[in-house]
């Protein structure tokens, strides 16, 4: 791809989620509209919500939601579906070491939707080109739920998921 000079503006998008029916939905919608390859970064408190996005995101690729678990105790699941899913959970890894061996870069730079949950905890093998999706709690069983891409490309995905014409809203 040459470089034209135009960058794009990279948005950052927040989605206020009323309940768990409309998280789900959202990460349906990010499946159906996924690119070849992608990568989320999912971060959040316990029990706000991380499984549950990536079990719509799994649903939107074309894998059974009921089959997408948290893979806390074996720290990588792969689906396959329209489009593969590598989900994987780095909330038991402490320490850069800890990360020495496992060979997620590899899994990262394969097709498909890499989904990580708990990623702040290893951000030194994320890729740089990602979706950074934050999830907290807000009022009664709301959550706010914040999406930034870091590269063009994921920024695509963003603008592919806003035109679907789901809840989301661009944060001002």
């Amino acid at each position: 791809m040459s470089d034209t000079g135009v960058k794009a503006q990279i948005k950052t998008v927040t989605v206020h989620s009323r309940n768990r029916e409309e998280t789900f939905n959202l990460g349906k919608v990010f499946g159906e509209t996924a690119p070849d390859t992608g990568t989320i970064a999912l971060n959040g408190p316990l029990g706000a919500g991380k499984t549950l996005f990536v079990q719509g995101l799994a649903l939107g690729l074309g894998i059974p939601s009921n089959t997408v678990n948290s893979p806390t105790y074996q720290l990588v699941h792969l689906h396959e579906g329209r489009l593969s899913l590598c989900h994987v959970d780095l909330y038991r890894l402490e320490g850069s070491e800890a990360f020495d061996g496992l060979g997620l870069e590899e899994l990262f730079e394969a097709q498909g939707i890499a989904a990580i949950e708990w990623a702040d905890k290893g951000l030194e093998v994320l890729p740089g080109a990602r979706l950074d999706l934050s999830i907290d709690y807000a009022e009664n069983d709301e959550r706010e739920i914040v999406v930034r891409a870091t590269d063009i490309g994921h920024q695509s995905w963003i603008d592919a998921a806003m035109k679907s014409g789901h809840f989301i809203q661009e944060k001002s």
